[in-house]
């Protein structure tokens, strides 16, 4: 059995490796219950911690999640905000499915907005989604790639 942490999530489900690291990723959101919901529905993830900040485990990772603000003590001079142009993305979340197209169909019904449908890319299918504040998430399925089918370059679209 677990430890309990005084919120009420178990150690084990916490991003708190006993040796070594694991790798989270962390959004600014401009409403935590909003990207809550979308995350656990959406994604199929489990609510950690409901807030402050919000953790979300899915599959075999966490999403972190915070309101934006301003600089504190450990990252002085730097300000947390949501993506102020969708259309601009220096990062995003790349999640990986056994079957892309049940995917697809699930999240749509459950109120995902994606640029495309599911295209084949050769080595991937794939297409792209966007959570309520407008962060970019690839969702890609392994076909070619499995077969040493590399991707097809933008030269080649």
């Amino acid at each position: 059995m677990s430890d309990v942490t005084s919120a009420g999530a178990a150690a084990d489900d916490l991003p708190a490796p006993a040796e070594g690291m694991v790798l989270t990723h962390f959004l600014t959101v401009s409403d935590v219950s909003r990207s809550r919901a979308f995350y656990a529905d959406v994604l199929g993830g489990r609510v950690v911690l409901a807030e402050n900040p919000c953790i979300i485990k899915a599959a075999n990772s966490w999403i972190i999640m915070n309101p934006g603000g301003g600089p504190t003590d450990d990252k002085p001079d730097v300000v947390l905000r949501p993506p102020d142009d969708p259309n601009t993305v220096s990062s995003f979340l790349n999640v990986r499915v056994a079957d892309i197209h049940d995917f697809y169909a699930t999240a749509k019904a459950k109120g995902a907005e994606f640029l495309t449908p599911p295209i084949d890319r050769r080595a991937e299918l794939r297409c792209y989604m966007r959570d309520p504040d407008g962060y970019l998430i690839e969702v890609g399925q392994a076909t070619g790639l499995l077969k040493g089918i590399l991707a097809r370059s933008d030269a080649e679209t």
